[in-house]
């Protein structure tokens, strides 16, 4: 029976806490923590400098503006911080889903499952993640464009946020067709088979993302969850 993406990330949540699993947690924890603390410090920042600059015949929107503005920044933040935890927890990701692969359907696309092959594969998987920085980051530059249209700056936080629950996806999905050597061209393809599932698994991924504390497990869980969701809708065809 089909399920849509929210149900994966929960099952990925689940994952988490199995024996030879959790060891996979540890490393991606650590790592959003600290990240974490220098996201929240130059986020509070930027908006305090929005908010105070803003206008003299602003200032009756400041509320609007403020309101905008934080939502803007928590997507926009939450796929950066997203971004740079995955670029240097790429290989033990990578490792996580075959890990997850091979709990679920007993055998692994990998020939090595260790962390010493992670190590190794390093190179290869931060390739993978500029593939995806190359993807991203034009459309982020239309979208950024979008705050200086008038109108149309009105819809830019949305849009944002559109966008980067889709990255979400592209961003998790990646790993276990990144684990069986398929393109990064064909993951989109794949997505827009599965749209509304990807769109759903994205959305739920963005907003954890936003929650303090919660953030902290949301990688692992993110990956797991991908794996899942990308074994259930290969199996099913």
């Amino acid at each position: 029976m089909s399920k849509n993406g929210i149900h994966y990330f929960f099952l990925g949540c689940k994952f988490l806490i199995k024996p030879g699993i959790k060891r996979y947690v540890i490393i991606p924890a650590i790592i959003n923590i600290l990240l974490f603390a220098l996201f929240m410090y130059t986020g509070i920042h930027l908006i305090n400098h929005f908010t105070i600059h803003l206008p003299a015949w602003l200032h009756w929107l400041r509320w609007l503006f403020w309101l905008l503005f934080f939502f803007a920044s928590a997507v926009i933040m939450a796929f950066s911080y997203t971004i740079i935890t995955n670029l240097i927890g790429a290989p033990f990701n990578g490792l996580l889903s075959e890990k997850i692969e091979l709990m679920v359907t007993g055998k692994t696309p990998g020939e090595n499952t260790s962390f010493w092959a992670a190590i190794k594969d390093i190179p290869r998987s931060l390739n993978r993640e500029w593939e995806k920085i190359i993807y991203y980051a034009p459309r982020a530059i239309v979208l950024i464009i979008c705050y200086l249209v008038p109108v149309v700056n009105l819809l830019a936080s949305f849009l944002w946020f559109i966008f980067g629950c889709w990255m979400m996806a592209v961003e998790y999905v990646d790993y276990p067709m990144d684990n069986h050597k398929i393109p990064f061209e064909k993951l989109h393809q794949h997505l827009r088979n599965n749209c509304l599932a990807s769109f759903s698994f994205g959305f739920i991924v963005t907003i954890a993302t936003m929650i303090p504390i919660v953030n902290f497990i949301v990688m692992p869980a993110a990956v797991a969850g991908g794996t899942l969701m990308y074994i259930d809708q290969t199996e099913s065809k």
